[in-house]
């Protein structure tokens, strides 16, 4: 049995670190703040919480308390952390950060005007 809570929480563990790896790689490799800001935001948050659920299992598993803490921090890492790139996107925008040349659709353009 412990075998298997093991490899539950080196999973959720290692999930969690490929996400993060894959936004940091999109935070090198996309061309504007805009999608960067995406590709941060939604790999980031599901990584966080991949790796806190991972940590939450193995408290849970392994020394029998049940951390609510750990929990605490996946809710509030999943609220804040699409609404701050949101507002950093929208900031970014209304500034006049350049769109990418190859972007299709700019749906805050009347807004703006």
């Amino acid at each position: 049995m412990k075998g298997i809570a093991d490899a539950v929480v080196i999973f959720f563990v290692v999930v969690g670190a490929i996400l993060v790896l894959i936004s940091a790689i999109g935070a090198i490799r996309l061309p504007d703040v805009y999608t960067r800001s995406h590709a941060i935001s939604k790999s980031t948050t599901l990584g966080i919480m991949f790796i806190l659920l991972g940590t939450c299992f193995h408290f849970f598993i392994q020394e029998g308390h049940f951390n609510s803490r750990l929990l605490l921090g996946v809710v509030f890492i999943f609220m804040t952390s699409p609404v701050a790139a949101h507002f950093i996107s929208r900031a970014a925008y209304y500034s006049g950060v350049e769109l990418w040349e190859r972007t299709v659709r700019d749906d805050l353009r009347n807004q703006k005007e």
